[in-house]
């Protein structure tokens, strides 16, 4: 900026000063030649008044000489004056008015549009993860939350932020400090012990230890619908194929009517949880058991989660679409559905009565590929950002695993 006031003062003032400058020249060449002339128009009266014997040559060299003198005088003269004369105010006036009004609104532009503010502040999160993969981006960010932590050791909203961080990072004895932390700031309370006992859950494996049970009835205890510690008993029950105690753990959490919960990722769990229930719960001995083991041979089951390195990628706000087509011919969906983001990790059944409306049906394929899009755009159309996975082949009738892996650019 400063070059550029330079660059702007140099156009302003240097017009300014060649024009005194010549306007100086001209003056003295004006100067000098109406003094020439009149020195020969003295001169050529001098020779006329000698020729015509008006004049003695002696006198007429004297005269001469005082007219040759007259004339050094007047020119010394006129260059001294040219010398001391400055520019008069008014022809001043006009640059240094424009110099100020360069200078003043400059100013004032950088005042109103700058951000000079931000000099002081970290660089900005998305210039920062120019180039950078999820890993990196995740690691990066727990670095900037630790660096605020160690700024400010005293707040206990940046150390429970720090442990969800740290979760996401797949770094679970950290979580665990950082949760600790927190209750040495606060208290012990349910919505600390929960998130905690979470983090312990996954640095044991997904393993129920005595821990992390202790953490939860601890967590019951102080408040028996609180949301984080419910999701970890129904998730590792839906995980153990225990779905009624699923079903009625995330029950409690709708119950509760608490605001700051995913109700739809929420129903849809518990929607998952019922259909694996009537497919996998019914005894051989029952009746019905022959019409549910032949509507399962029509279904596809596909449990769908985020790999560890793109979990920093998605949002519960985002939405999950999945399809399958046939392996060969048609590449038409045969079957589609779409889900909360919310409920992953989670498992989606296509069938018949997810039909995209064509003549084929998922029913009458033997193999089917499976397509999984976590779109942030809200369309099946896979979007730069969005996660996509891959099922190449599962056979109609049975279960598949289909990890969401691929960042779309």
């Amino acid at each position: 900026m400063a070059v550029f006031l330079l660059a702007c003062l140099v156009l302003i003032w240097l017009p300014h000063f060649r024009q005194q400058k010549m306007l100086k020249a001209e003056e003295a060449s004006v100067r000098k030649n109406t003094n020439l002339a009149l020195f020969n128009e003295r001169l050529s009266i001098l020779e006329k008044e000698l020729a015509e014997g008006l004049h003695e040559q002696a006198e007429f060299e004297a005269l001469k000489q005082e007219l040759e003198i007259s004339l050094l005088q007047d020119m010394k003269q006129g260059s001294d004056e040219s010398l001391s004369n400055t520019a008069s105010p008014k022809s001043i006036f006009w640059p240094a008015l424009m110099s100020a009004a360069v200078l003043g609104m400059s100013g004032y532009m950088y005042s109103t549009l700058g951000a000079y503010d931000n000099l002081n502040q970290p660089i900005a999160a998305e210039q920062s993860h120019q180039g950078m993969d999820p890993a990196q981006m995740m690691s990066q960010r727990v670095e900037m939350m630790e660096a605020q932590t160690q700024a400010e050791p005293e707040n206990s909203q940046l150390w429970f932020s720090l442990g969800h961080a740290y979760i996401s990072a797949n770094r679970f004895n950290d979580a665990i400090l950082a949760f600790d932390k927190t209750m040495e700031l606060v208290g012990v309370h349910a919505e600390l012990l929960g998130p905690k006992a979470t983090a312990l859950y996954y640095a044991s494996n997904q393993q129920m230890t005595p821990q992390v049970q202790a953490l939860i009835d601890e967590s019951l205890a102080l408040d028996s619908s609180d949301p984080s510690t419910l999701l970890l008993v129904g998730m590792n029950a839906f995980f153990s194929a225990d779905y009624q105690n699923a079903i009625d753990a995330w029950q409690l959490i709708l119950d509760s009517g608490r605001k700051d919960v995913d109700r739809s990722a929420i129903i849809n769990a518990i929607d998952s949880a019922k259909m694996r229930m009537n497919v996998e719960g019914t005894m051989p001995n029952d009746s019905a058991h022959k019409n549910i083991k032949a509507e399962a041979a029509n279904k596809v089951t596909v449990n769908i989660s985020i790999s560890p390195e793109l979990q920093a990628q998605a949002s519960s706000t985002d939405m999950l679409f999945v399809f399958a087509r046939a392996v060969d011919g048609t590449k038409v969906p045969l079957a589609a559905t779409k889900v909360s983001a919310g409920s992953l990790p989670t498992a989606v059944t296509l069938d018949d009565s997810t039909n995209m409306g064509g003549n084929v049906k998922l029913s009458d394929a033997k193999n089917v590929e499976v397509i999984a899009v976590l779109s942030k755009h809200g369309s099946v159309k896979p979007q730069p950002g969005d996660l996509q996975g891959r099922l190449a082949t599962v056979e109609v009738g049975s279960t598949g695993q289909l990890v969401l892996d691929t960042l779309v650019k």
